[in-house]
């Protein structure tokens, strides 16, 4: 017997570590070539590790939520040959060899990485290297046909929760709907009729997606010195434009409001470069973008994702509609690619229908600027001597006010404000 160390290669540019999130072995389980091994986050996205030999496992890296450097070993594999194997370091991994100790004796192989998505693994069921990975589950009851993602699903199961039974805003059930069920119910799933108390106390490890999210936010609160700046914003006649194309669309995507925005947003960007910017504040450099890819932040099971619409001033109301669904979508399966979640040079964030009176969101750094649209009221207002029902929205800003003054910020918006208000400038050239 031999034994193979397996080392964890460059998954990407300026990479040096990542971080595990899953293990799909355990100590003392035979894997056969090509069968997963781990997955392991980078900054932008999660990757399958799979095993590039046969054998018997015998040695795991860490537990889930490790970071492991690019060129340690990530396992040790016994396998059936006659010579002890050993992949090379990292710089060299893509074209990984393994080299007998005795001489003239050579035997070549790569390992093998494919591409996941940054939400292919649930964080807060990852499975330890003590334990298989869970296998999806469905809750007994009334629950099959309801949508939830197997963490989901594996921890209502534990909890005696029917998730037919929890309701939830969105499209399927996630945790913090289960949470709230939880809450409202009485506890670990059970309610008798008058019966309240506490649930328990439940740790949960901050890995993965969820890490990520946890730095860079802290990253961007403790670098970037922000300010937010909302102004109200009258969309009654985009609103009855946006009705009336959509009951004339045919087989194009329904509107919502974000398309009309998106074209707003990229209409105004010539007269302020400023705002579609990135700030190198290590090497003092600003980098004002002609293009404007656009991220937008979308919640998924996994945590806050951001793909971007690549050239979105380049794209109508109805190509952005169909762009915007379709990320969205691969965001919230977990089929987004690495190059669809990255590059963004400005970003737009909304909460949609739960709205809020305004919001002051946090940049997306490198990017000196995100913008916020607020829910949608109707409200009385004053059009000279007459009151008049109109539909009102607010529209927050959060810029880096070492590259972005606040009056630079108020005129953006108010530019904004005049596509907006009058509707018809969208289409005009």
């Amino acid at each position: 017997m031999a034994r193979y160390s397996f080392r964890l290669p460059d998954i990407g540019e300026g990479i040096a570590e990542a971080e595990i999130v899953a293990w799909h072995v355990k100590i003392g389980e035979r894997v056969e070539e090509d069968a997963q091994l781990a997955d392991m986050m980078t900054d932008k996205a999660t990757v399958e590790m799979e095993s590039p030999v046969s054998g018997i496992v015998v040695e795991l890296a860490g537990e889930v939520g490790d970071l492991i450097p690019i060129g340690s070993t990530l396992a040790v594999i016994e396998t059936d040959a006659e010579v002890d194997v050993e992949a090379p370091p990292a710089d060299t991994a893509v074209e990984a060899q393994f080299e007998a100790e005795t001489p003239g004796a050579e035997q070549v192989s790569e390992p093998k990485v494919t591409e996941l998505t940054s939400s292919a693994a649930e964080p807060e069921r990852a499975a330890k290297p003590s334990e298989a990975p869970p296998a999806p589950t469905v809750v007994a009851g009334h629950d099959a046909k309801v949508l939830a993602s197997p963490a989901v699903r594996a921890r209502a199961k534990d909890l005696g929760v029917d998730l037919g039974q929890v309701h939830s805003d969105g499209d399927r059930i996630r945790h913090a709907d289960l949470d709230a069920y939880l809450r409202y119910s009485g506890g670990q799933g059970y309610h008798a009729p008058g019966a309240s108390r506490a649930r328990a106390d439940e740790p949960i490890k901050v890995i993965g997606m969820r890490r990520k999210i946890a730095e860079n936010m802290a990253a961007s609160k403790r670098a970037i010195p922000h300010f937010t700046y909302v102004d109200e914003m009258d969309v009654t006649a985009l609103e009855e434009m946006r009705a009336d194309l959509n009951a004339n669309r045919g087989q194009r995507p329904k509107l919502t409001m974000l398309p009309f925005l998106i074209v707003a947003i990229c209409r105004t960007i010539p007269q302020f470069p400023m705002i579609n910017a990135r700030y190198d504040d290590e090497a003092g450099v600003v980098t004002r973008y002609g293009a404007v890819h656009l991220g937008m932040a979308t919640q998924t099971d996994a945590g806050l994702m951001v793909p971007v619409i690549r050239d979105a001033q380049d794209m109508n109301v109805w190509q952005l509609a169909s762009e915007i669904g379709r990320l969205a979508e691969a965001a919230r399966t977990g089929k987004a690619k690495v190059d669809e979640l990255s590059g963004s040079t400005l970003t737009i964030t909304s909460l949609g229908p739960l709205g809020g009176i305004a919001t002051t969101p946090v940049i997306n750094r490198p990017e000196v600027a995100i913008i916020g649209p607020n829910k949608i009221v109707e409200r009385p207002v004053f059009d000279g001597d007459d009151i008049r029902r109109a539909k009102l929205m607010n529209l927050s800003i959060s810029c880096d006010h070492r590259v972005v003054d606040g009056w630079d910020a108020a005129s953006y918006v108010q530019a904004l404000k005049k596509l907006v208000e009058t509707p018809v400038l969208l289409f005009a050239n």
